[in-house]
């Protein structure tokens, strides 16, 4: 077996490009260290094996987050009735009764994720007398896709209650 080349061995001193090209093609010995040395490195149908195992690993834990996202989305529901509620709380220190315009209380609905909007919930003010309201957040999107909407309700004394749970 012949001896592999060296670079670091040889007393050839590379003083320009030219030179270097030169040399290359007339040494064989430096073209096989060049371009037969194998260097460590995976194949590609390692790479996708391992990217299939990751994939599936995703798919077995993406159904226990859907719980976690239906949680999270229904916070946004959560503080727009407490916000609701201290709105007619206002309104009811300032007239005496409860009112279930959303005008009056100065409320302004969020555009929708179906209007091009950001809300996920519909806010509406379902019931008002002079001593009582109920208030009601109704999901406009299916969270966990079971074909259920999500719906909050509060009333005067700040009761939040879910009544559908998605």
């Amino acid at each position: 077996m012949p001896a592999v080349f060296n670079p670091l061995k040889t007393n050839f001193v590379l003083r320009s490009f030219a030179n270097f090209n030169i040399y290359f093609m007339m040494n064989p010995r430096l073209r096989q260290f060049l371009f037969y040395t194998k260097t460590a490195a995976f194949s590609l149908t390692e790479l996708l094996v391992v990217l299939v195992i990751i994939g599936i690993l995703v798919l077995l834990a993406l159904p226990d987050q859907t719980s976690v996202i239906a949680k999270a989305k229904a916070t946004e529901a959560k503080l727009q009735l407490e916000h609701l509620h201290s709105l007619e709380k206002s309104y009811f220190f300032e007239y005496s009764k409860f009112t279930n315009s959303m005008e009056e209380l100065g409320f302004e609905q969020q555009k929708t994720v179906n209007d091009g909007g950001n809300a996920n919930y519909v806010i509406e003010v379902t019931e008002a007398s002079p001593n009582s309201y109920t208030a009601k957040a109704t999901a406009v999107v299916d969270f966990d896709q079971d074909g259920t909407f999500n719906v909050w309700e509060v009333n005067q004394d700040k009761q939040l209650k879910e009544i559908v749970k998605d």
